[in-house]
């Protein structure tokens, strides 16, 4: 009898033990919404030059807000700037007359990621008219010239200086020379087709420092 009546009371005194209110995991911090300045996104601007607006490299700001590579950032989007503070005697100037430029006005039938022939598109494949002139997307000097590029054709690679180079392929003409230094804005060939595909688009690359970006995070409008 006096087994049974200990064993009531534990029973009861635990039954009226206070349980711990539940709150949920913990985010670690590698997931904790990271900080720095808020930028609504606006019209005419590129990922590129928000970059260089607030000087934080175009790779990291990809990576914090988890930017998808075959999709444009939109007016309006808010991006989240790692790192950065802003000052307010300090403010931010959005003045850059250096910015990319589109080499062609046409239709975008490749997008850069998307497959074409059966293989990833490193950059955008521009479709126009054939003979239309093609421009230098930005200063530069020509470091690469090819009559024959392969499937690529006749090839220009331009050196902006900064890690950055503009690839442009499938040219029927080259109106620039190997070493040449030139400005934005200048052409460098007219479109053609190539012997594997008899379309007539420029294929068009961003890289930086090898390695392909999309050009829709560098040219405007």
């Amino acid at each position: 009898m006096r087994e049974i009546i200990l064993i009531f009371m534990v029973l009861t005194m635990a039954g009226c033990t206070t349980v711990s209110e539940y709150t949920g995991p913990t985010l670690p911090v590698s997931a904790q919404v990271p900080s720095g300045e808020h930028h609504r996104v606006e019209a005419g601007e590129t990922l590129w030059k928000i970059s260089k607006i607030y000087g934080v490299d175009i790779d990291e700001i990809i990576r914090v807000n988890r930017l998808s590579e075959e999709i444009p950032i939109e007016i309006g989007q808010v991006i989240i700037i790692p790192g950065y503070s802003r000052k307010p005697a300090l403010p931010v100037v959005k003045s850059l007359g250096d910015d990319f430029i589109w080499p062609l006005k046409g239709r975008i039938i490749s997008s850069f990621g998307s497959h074409y022939h059966n293989l990833a598109n490193k950059g955008i494949n521009i479709q126009a008219q054939s003979g239309s002139e093609v421009l230098a997307t930005r200063s530069g000097r020509v470091v690469f010239y090819a009559t024959n590029f392969g499937n690529y054709g006749k090839t220009v690679i331009i050196d902006h200086g900064d890690g950055l180079r503009s690839v442009y392929c499938r040219l029927s003409e080259i109106f620039v020379q190997p070493g040449e230094n030139i400005q934005r804005g200048m052409p460098v060939g007219s479109i053609g087709g190539s012997v594997r595909d008899k379309n007539t688009y420029l294929h068009f690359e961003i890289r930086k420092r090898a390695i392909p970006q999309n050009p829709l995070f560098y040219l405007s409008g």
